[in-house]
This record gives C-alpha cells, structure tokens and sequence, in this order.
C-alpha cells in the first residue's frame, strides 16, 4: 500500500508520539495501523415490518457498499412475544422486523449468505431463541457454526438499568447469557456471544463517565459469571464486545472510548489474570446518539450525526452505525438511511482521518479529558464493587438512579437555555419544510399474525411439545439451555412460546420505582 499522503502532498506516519496504538494498555487503540489496514465495519441498524421487506433493505444496503448488517427487531419479538399476542397489539414490525419462528428468519436472510456477512443483532431477553434462529438458518445454508462471524446483544444487566425489555429475574436471566457464552465459546468461535452496551444506558440520560462506568461494570460482571461457570477467561474473553454512544461533546467521546480501553486491559490483566493479550483488548462498535436527534429543523441532524460519527472514528471503533436525519419521526427512509451511510463513507474516503491511529494522541487536553473521565469512571466502579457487584446494585436501584438524575439535570439546562440545542431552544424558525417519512403498512401485523397461524397449523405439533417440555426440564436443572433451544426452534417452536416456557421456570421480575 503507497504511503498516505495529505492533499498537498504531504506524507504521513501511520501515527505520531507514543506509545504505538496496538500496545498495551491500548489507550490509542488496538492494533498498530488501525484503519490504514481495515477501515471500520459499516454496520447500519436496520429492520421494519415484515421479514420480506427488511431483507429487501438488507440487500440494497449491501448493493450500497454496506460491511455488515445489523438486525432491528420490533417490541413485541424483544419482548418475547408472537405477533398474535394481545400485548403485541399495534407493534408488530414499527420499531423494527416481526420475527416470530424459524420461518420467518429463513425469509429475513433469504440470498444472504452467512459465511460471507457478518450479522449483528440486537435482543436481549429472548437473545438465545433469536440466536437460536440464525444458527438454525445458517445449518440449513449448510455454513458450519464455526464460519460464522457476528455479534449477539445478549447484554441483559443494561436492560434493568436502562431499557427495561427485561422478561425475567436478573439472576435466571444472567444463566441464560452465561449459557450464549459457553454454548458459542464451544461451538460458534468466531462470534461475539455478548455486546456489552453502554449505547442505551447513554440513551436513557447518563453522562459519558456513567455510560463508560456502568458498561465496563457490567463486563466485569459476565466475566465473574462465566468464570463460575468453569470456563477459563481466555477462552471466552477474546470474544467479549462492547457498544457505545457517540454523542455530541466531540472531545469528551473520543477522551471516553480511550479510557475504556485502558480500563479494561487493566482489568482483564490485573483483576482477571488473562493472559491472551486478545482478552485485554477492547473492541467496540458505535452508534451516533439517538437521543440527540431533534424532530425541529432535522436536517440539522446530519451535521450532528456526521459530527458524533468523526468521534467514534477518531476514538478507534471498530464498527459504526450512523442515524438518520428523520429518525425523531419514524424508522429510517431509504433515501435517508442511504445519505447516513454515505456520512461514514465520506469520512473514511475524503477526510483524511483514516491514515492516522489516535490523531489526537498527545493532545494536553484530550490526554487530560481521558485521564479523568478514566478517574471518575474507575470511581462508579469501586462504589459498585462495594455493594457486591452489579447485580446488588441494580436491586439497590443504584446506576438508575444516577441516570435519573444525571438526566434530570440536563433537560434543566436545556430548558432554561444553558445547554443550547440549535433549532430548538435558539435558532428556531416556523413553517418548517415537512419531511417525507416512512411509513409502517398496518397489513405488516396482519401478515405476520396469518403466517404464524399457518406455522401452527401446519408443523409436527408433538415435536413441538417434545422440545418445550425438555427445554423446561433443562431449565430447572443446571443444564446449559443453548441445545435445547436450538431442538425447539428447528420443530418450529415459536418465539412466544419457548420464552413462555423459560417464563414458566424462571418467573417474572418488577423493578422498584426510583423516587
């Protein structure tokens, strides 16, 4: 590859001062050329309506240069629940895709081949039905489990903290991420059975110090769970990911994700002892702020996406989803989604900041940001290990309550002025050009509610409740639930029904309110 060079001319390092990124504890990123070797994978967030439209979505955004996809599932699928389900009433296919069965993720990745695209998903209650599901459709495309390459949510603890799609008790819902883990350790190596999500404790109102504080927490606590489990923490770490937030406060981000790096590689390697240099190495995909879109002047929110999107790229990311300008209305248009994927491409092709690891390495204020966003972050961290780890601290409504109020303060100082968001509380104008806006077909729920109809009617119903009846049994034992998941989902057990079955063991769970 010839050298990098500016538009003058100019040539350029692969990075300049020291350390190198790639060196421990990685605070200037993980591998010594970063994106001068591999540019991020372009991961746009994306699901709607019915399996057969979002995979035609899935295909054009493929067909427009797009790395990896990233599957949207709607509220009543992230809650467990079938299309026909009186609590699904009115949801089915508007925040995202209606997968209800096997059937309906054979349709999503028809003519999409799983060896060759990296899939990510994004559930968490029911992440070991939907991982189920694609592992089952990857069996019947005949790619082994070990081509697969991806990353499961399965990030359950941020659920009580922030996005509260939680179906069970904490501890029996820590069992079956604990179960991903091991079952994809075993037979699934190359994909990620957990993404550690910071994004959705940032949505709800947190800092960046909280955001930071309670994903690595979190991460130390699946680590603690999959140690008890027996197995060995390099077996499984190398394949841990995180998510986080790019927000608006450029330099705050990008002094955030530095500190994350350093933070977990000391903890892999001092509180852990993991000695496979790929466990201390923190690797993370980002999503531009949902919560910072504003449905006032929205193309506004193309400067502020592509601005939150050169943070996460000059912070060192390893994957990107940038939102779209009409995100504040609906679920993203195809000319909009295509205009926020074009925002990631100009940035890797046009502005130069690709050529250099950590440009702003070095920086007095930016090493200054990232050594106390890391101070107050290891802080949260040492107050949450005192209560006896994350777990206690969510019964104690302990990083909830830090949100809220975190949240709280900042919505008072959009209010009075201090804290100014252009086009709506300065710079605001009347009469506003009207976007055109996607829009969700109501005869999607129809669709999805006669096809499961049909699904029962027409499958080996005694196979059916064969599975069921040995996934309840290996729930109420120390079983690992992962296999027979897999039974139930290839008899064509729906969604609904095998989360009601765990449901039945495990229970339900009610958080108490934070005054």
């Amino acid at each position: 590859m010839a050298q990098p060079r500016t538009l003058s001319g100019i040539p350029l390092e692969s990075h300049y001062g020291s350390p190198a990124p790639g060196e421990y504890p990685y605070t200037r990123g993980i591998h010594a050329a970063m994106y001068r070797a591999k540019l991020w994978t372009m991961r746009q967030f994306s699901g709607f309506a019915t399996p057969e439209e979002t995979n035609a979505r899935y295909r054009y955004l493929l067909a427009q240069g797009q790395s990896g996809l990233s599957v949207a599932f709607d509220l009543p699928t992230l809650m467990g629940c079938d299309p026909d389900d009186a609590a699904a009433l009115g949801e089915v296919g508007k925040c995202g895709v209606s997968i209800a069965s096997l059937a309906d993720m054979e349709t999503l990745f028809d003519g999409i081949p799983l060896d060759k695209v990296s899939v990510s998903m994004t559930i968490n209650s029911p992440a070991p039905v939907l991982f189920a599901m694609y592992l089952a459709v990857a069996e019947k495309q005949g790619v082994p489990f070990e081509n697969l390459n991806g990353t499961l949510q399965n990030d359950i603890l941020k659920e009580y903290i922030a996005q509260k799609e939680f179906l069970y008790p904490p501890r029996p819902s820590m069992r079956l991420v604990t179960d991903v883990v091991e079952y994809a350790t075993r037979h699934v190596p190359k994909y990620n059975p957990i993404s550690i999500s910071g994004y959705h404790i940032r949505e709800a109102g947190s800092t960046a110090v909280q955001e930071l504080a309670f994903t690595l927490r979190d991460g130390i606590e699946y680590v603690e769970w999959a140690l008890e489990r027996g197995l060995a923490v390099d077996e499984f770490a190398p394949r841990l990911s995180f998510f986080f937030n790019a927000h608006s406060d450029f330099f705050e981000e990008i002094a955030k994700y530095r500190a994350a790096r350093r933070i977990w590689a000391r903890v892999m390697r001092e509180r852990f002892s993991a000695q496979d240099e790929k466990s201390w190495k923190l690797r993370f995909h980002t999503q531009t702020a949902g919560c910072s879109l504003t449905w006032q002047q929205p193309y506004n929110n193309v400067v502020r996406t592509a601005l939150q999107a050169l943070a996460g790229v000059m912070g060192g990311t390893q994957s990107l989803h940038t939102n779209s300008l009409d995100e504040a209305y609906a679920l993203p248009s195809e000319q909009a989604v295509t205009l926020a994927l074009r925002t990631q491409q100009i940035i890797a092709h046009e502005s130069g900041v690709a050529a250099v690891a950590d440009p702003l390495g070095g920086s007095h204020y930016v090493e200054a940001l990232t050594d106390e966003v890391e101070r107050q972050a290891l802080e949260y961290i040492r107050r949450i290990d005192e209560m006896g780890g994350m777990i206690p601290a969510i019964e104690r409504n302990f990083p909830q309550g830090e949100i809220a109020e975190a949240s709280y303060q900042y919505q008072k100082r959009v209010e009075s002025g201090e804290q100014v968001i252009v086009g709506v509380n300065r710079y605001t104008q009347e009469n506003e050009p009207k976007l055109a806006i996607l829009k969700i077909d109501e005869a999607a729920e129809q669709s999805q509610v006669e096809k499961v109809t049909e699904l029962r009617a027409g499958r080996d119903a005694a196979r059916v409740d064969a599975a069921l009846a040995a996934l309840q049994a290996a729930a109420k034992s120390n079983s690992n639930t992962m296999p027979l998941i897999l039974d139930a989902v290839r008899a064509y057990a729906t969604t609904g029904e095998i989360c009601r079955t765990l449901g039945g063991v495990f229970g339900g769970w009610q958080e108490r309110s934070v005054l």
